[in-house]
């Protein structure tokens, strides 16, 4: 007797997405996989090709609903547009020392006003920035790009069209926001300028430079960028 293997439902297939995805995972890009494999495979493949973005979305809901229910220290979380698995915050001390994350690297206080900066002004100039903090940023934002939170988004046109910077999905992910539009309120970017303003006296544009990250985050200094042109990327995401 021949034994058929079940199809699996459209949520076991959403849950085996998520847990294989590198990065969070959109209704838009399950819909093109399921398409894909469609066309791949044939046969009994073909019935989820016609799922839609609003049946994925509801297959969504229901393995949240089943991973909720089990207690398996994991969640759905929606970030960057998209949803991962996750462990729940709980667990997080356990995963974090076997991971040893406390040696991680973090980002300064000097770093984190650099970035909220970009954040909530991008895309800005290099020159915007330090027209806030009152230093040099080139390094700063070099740091920023390196850890792939800051990428250039194009150029200015202003005169020497200088880059323009902006946050990267990388950045939604680390701070789990879904959206830009998550980003707290701009009181986090007035106490910058207004520290920024304070230190001014001690602190003149074209001084030292603050440091980005730990000593094992940096990457090596280049020359210092000419006084005409503004400093391109270190990378850039697509």
């Amino acid at each position: 007797m021949n034994e058929h293997r079940a199809m699996p439902e459209l949520k076991e297939i959403v849950g085996a997405l998520l847990f294989a995805a590198r990065q969070p995972l959109g209704v838009k890009r399950m819909r093109r996989v399921l398409r894909e494999t469609a066309e791949v495979q044939g046969g009994v493949y073909a019935q989820y090709a016609e799922a839609t973005e609003r049946d994925l979305a509801g297959a969504v809901e229901s393995f949240v609903r089943d991973l909720e229910a089990a207690g398996l220290g994991l969640r759905v979380a929606e970030v960057a547009h998209g949803f991962r698995i996750e462990n729940r915050p709980e667990c997080g001390p356990w995963i974090r020392q076997m991971l040893d994350r406390n040696r991680t690297p973090k980002l300064t206080k000097p770093a984190l006003e650099t970035l909220a900066i970009i954040a909530y002004r991008q895309p800005c100039t290099r020159a915007e920035v330090e027209s806030v903090r009152g230093v040099s940023a080139d390094q700063m934002i070099r740091n920023l790009v390196e850890l792939q939170l800051v990428k250039a988004t194009g150029r200015s046109e202003l005169p020497g069209r200088p880059w323009l910077f902006g946050t990267t999905q990388k950045f939604l992910e680390h701070f789990g926001l879904k959206t830009l539009g998550d980003l707290p309120n701009m009181e986090e970017l007035r106490r910058a300028e207004r520290e920024a303003r304070e230190r001014k006296p001690q602190e003149p544009s074209g001084g030292a430079e603050d440091g980005g990250a730990d000593e094992a985050s940096r990457p090596a200094e280049s020359e210092p960028a000419g006084e005409q042109h503004d400093t391109g990327p270190v990378a850039r995401e697509d």
